[in-house]
């Protein structure tokens, strides 16, 4: 009987132990917080195809200025008075005096290499003082055609005699190379090198042309597209850019090219006023290499490659497009193919 009250003793004693673990778990799993829901996959990014221009374009460093300097030599004589720099060339007008006596701006293509003192010589130097004095207002008769038959006349001689007075110089008629300095176009004293006082046959001073030029060499092997005419962009030092366009394109002395072979570019503002505020200065050239119009374009991230090869744009569904490259420009491309339209959304990897 007593082992028989000591079992159910038991089983009551393993019963209760039984319900205290089992309130135990259920107000242990009431207590702990939920768990967090699975987070969606992120949504792909995407961009759409759009219509536009695409370029290329090569940079290169240049130099603005007026050009290369061309030196001047004066004659027999001692240098009484010298141009200042920057001063520029005027027809029939004194640049600089030796033994005091003016030297005058003419333009031609023939420099006088002889002294006109003898009515009947012809040739071009003649053909040259013929023009710049009629081109002065001074009656001087017709030229020929032909500049070497171009002859001093007593018309022209008359003609002289009046400029000469109007120089304040003695009227003699007759016109010595030391006299005239004959320039082919209108220049600009860049830099002055002799000194007062100095023999007239030395290095007087420096010439540039008057219009703002910018120069650069290149490799002929980098030339390009660098051909005379071509439009391009010039951009100052303050940033701004101004278009102008290669005006000669010259293959450079070899004595001046390091032994390898360049080529002279030199390019002409379009408008001369954009940099008439720069005398000399470092500028960059912004040269159109290749360009296309119109175009189907989308941002490089958004090729997908292809393992058979080749390239083709996903679709926000999944699906995918091939399509056909063309110009690659910094971050874009252009892409055509079956079913590639201006605004079609695709995805993109950034």
């Amino acid at each position: 009987m007593l082992i028989k009250i000591h079992g159910m003793r038991n089983a009551l004693i393993a019963a209760t132990l039984l319900v205290v673990v089992v309130t135990a778990v259920v107000l242990l799993v009431r207590g702990r917080p939920d768990e967090p829901a699975a987070a969606p996959p992120p949504a792909s990014k995407t961009t759409t195809v759009q219509k536009g221009d695409l370029t290329n374009t090569r940079v290169l460093q240049a130099n603005l200025g007026f050009g290369a300097a061309r030196p001047v030599k004066g004659g027999t004589g001692t240098v009484t008075k010298l141009p200042a720099a920057g001063q520029t060339t005027e027809l029939g007008k004194e640049l600089y005096r030796v033994d005091d006596q003016p030297v005058v701006v003419f333009f031609g293509a023939t420099p006088l290499f002889r002294t006109l003192d003898t009515p009947g010589l012809k040739g071009s130097d003649v053909a040259v003082v013929m023009d710049n004095l009629a081109a002065l207002g001074y009656q001087v008769g017709t030229r020929p055609r032909d500049a070497a038959k171009a002859e001093f006349t007593p018309r022209v001689v008359e003609a002289l005699k009046k400029w000469q007075k109007t120089l304040g110089v003695e009227q003699n008629g007759v016109l010595a190379p030391g006299r005239v300095l004959v320039l082919d176009r209108p220049m600009r004293v860049a830099t002055v090198k002799a000194q007062l006082g100095a023999p007239a046959a030395e290095e007087l001073f420096e010439v540039t042309p008057t219009t703002r030029l910018v120069t650069v060499q290149v490799p002929v092997t980098e030339a390009g597209a660098l051909k005379a005419g071509l439009p391009l962009t010039i951009v100052r030092p303050d940033n701004r850019e101004v278009p102008g366009k290669v005006t000669s394109v010259t293959t450079a002395p070899p004595a001046e090219n390091g032994g390898g072979q360049k080529i002279d570019v030199v390019i002409t503002p379009d408008n001369p006023a954009d940099v008439a505020d720069l005398d000399t200065a470092p500028v960059r050239l912004k040269i159109t290499t290749e360009s296309r119009t119109g175009v189907l374009t989308v941002p490089l991230a958004a090729l997908v490659a292809l393992k058979e090869g080749g390239y083709a744009v996903q679709l926000p569904a999944g699906g995918l497009k091939a399509v056909q490259t063309g110009l690659y420009s910094q971050d874009k491309v252009e892409i055509s193919g079956d079913g590639i339209t201006d605004g079609l959304e695709v995805v993109t990897a950034q």
